[in-house]
């Protein structure tokens, strides 16, 4: 039988390992999103497309979304972290499927070598990403904020895509 301060000390060590397992499985989740969009560098047919003169310098891109996912991850984890229930299932879905279009959009661009396919896809994520927001925001104010650059970079680059489709036609 435990006595009560091994009783506490067990509840405590329950309640820090839950505590750090929605970050771990946000961190995770955003990392594979990370690794999928690392597998498929720019290349020659990128180099050969026209692009607008306003796009970014390429090295942009890299940090960009480096700090777009950390943020990404925190929310994700904040989203675990709340009470199971109706809300956060939702919440879960919407930035579960704003992940997987996530996901897609350079294996589409770059590995197919498809503007169209990416430009779809994106277009998708737009509306992923404020499905997310609204949801998340049931939930947690500070992890809808999070997703609000996320949603302002996905707009920037549907824009960019849509040109860069239009001008290599």
């Amino acid at each position: 039988m435990q006595t009560i301060s091994q009783t506490r000390y067990s509840t405590k060590s329950q309640s820090r390992q839950t505590r750090w397992r929605p970050a771990l499985v946000a961190a995770l989740a955003v990392g594979v999103v990370l690794a999928i969009g690392g597998s498929f560098p720019p290349g020659e047919w990128f180099e050969a497309l026209v692009k607008p003169t306003w796009q970014p310098p390429a090295w942009v891109f890299a940090p960009v979304w480096s700090v777009l996912y950390a943020m990404i991850a925190i929310c994700l984890g904040l989203v675990l972290a709340s009470p199971p229930g109706k809300e956060r299932t939702l919440a879960l879905w919407a930035m579960g499927v704003q992940l997987v279009l996530n996901a897609a959009w350079t294996p589409l661009f770059f590995g197919l070598q498809s503007p169209l396919l990416a430009f779809i896809d994106i277009a998708a994520l737009w509306l992923a990403t404020v499905v997310s927001i609204a949801t998340v925001s049931r939930l947690s104010g500070l992890g809808s904020l999070l997703l609000v650059p996320a949603l302002l970079w996905v707009s920037f680059a549907l824009i960019l895509n849509g040109v860069i489709m239009a001008l290599n036609g």
